[in-house]
């Protein structure tokens, strides 16, 4: 006997689609043109859940699972298996198909959002590289921001106020999870080669760093080390580290009474370069920025 497919219909379910008139209005608002959802909902124990788009979908697409288990296959890969407390980000465009499992069929939250940001900030959160497990904190609080969204949408459909709030909290939501995703080993280690680097550049603020000396202390060849900055930091590490001594220098011009030259000094610094990169890194002399007035 062929399996029952649904694509939606489930006991106690939450379901939303807005109307095609509304999403025209929020694509004519300005604050509202960079994101905003198309269709929201909560699927409880979804058993026989199916869906399939070849061509793909013209939203992106974010799906977590609540418990159960379910599978998403994209662009035709090995299915992705989908358990408690893990999402997954289905980029517009991208064929894929995905179910619930016939054994313990999964409960998901999932909502579709368009807007001419959506890609840049699933990007930017590295959202896009398949499933990612979230923590229980961070599944409470997915919870908690996707239920005030529905809630919003729900009873205030045709409020455009309501609608950029509901903006406003996905964006919140997307960058709230691609902070507290769980990192792979190879992540952590990466980290942690970045944090024993900066470690280094604070520890010898005061002086000067070279940078076989500082990819010899994180234990990185050279190479290694200016990719990991430019990835992590879009700064090469001695940039990087002007730009630490240039912020030390900021607090020295704003809390000591010394002198441009003698805060050069104290950092390592030629008084005449110190100038020179303070105004590049900071947008203006370093005279100029002690007269700026701050908080």
């Amino acid at each position: 006997m062929d399996t029952v497919k649904k694509q939606e219909g489930f006991e106690s379910e939450k379901l939303l689609v807005l109307p095609e008139y509304i999403i025209m209005e929020m694509i004519e608002n300005p604050l509202l043109q960079s994101l905003y959802v198309t269709d929201i909902g909560y699927f409880p124990h979804a058993k026989y859940h199916y869906r399939e788009r070849r061509d793909g979908c013209d939203t992106t697409i974010l799906i977590c699972c609540a418990d159960g288990e379910g599978w998403v296959e994209l662009n035709g890969a090995e299915p992705l298996r989908l358990k408690a407390n893990m999402l997954i980000v289905i980029p517009a465009g991208t064929p894929h198909s995905y179910g619930a499992a016939e054994q313990n069929p999964w409960s998901i939250y999932w909502f579709h959002i368009k807007g001419c940001q959506v890609k840049e900030l699933v990007e930017w959160f590295r959202l896009d590289e398949g499933l990612l497990q979230i923590p229980i904190s961070g599944f409470v609080k997915f919870v908690e921001l996707f239920n005030q969204c529905y809630d919003t949408l729900l009873n205030k459909l045709y409020s455009p106020m309501h609608h950029i709030s509901v903006s406003q909290t996905i964006k919140y939501l997307l960058s709230t999870l691609g902070m507290s995703s769980v990192l792979t080993e190879k992540e952590e280690r990466r980290k942690l080669y970045l944090e024993k680097a900066i470690n280094y550049m604070n520890d010898n603020i005061n002086g000067t760093i070279k940078l076989p000396e500082l990819a010899q202390f994180a234990g990185l060849s050279k190479q290694h080390l200016i990719h990991l900055f430019k990835q992590e930091t879009s700064f090469p590490p001695i940039d990087y580290f002007l730009r630490l001594k240039m912020n030390r220098a900021g607090q020295m011009l704003d809390l000591t009474n010394q002198t441009v030259k003698q805060i050069a000094v104290s950092l390592g610094m030629d008084p005449y370069y110190f100038s020179r990169i303070f105004k590049k890194v900071m947008g203006c002399s370093p005279s100029d920025y002690r007269l700026i007035k701050k908080g």
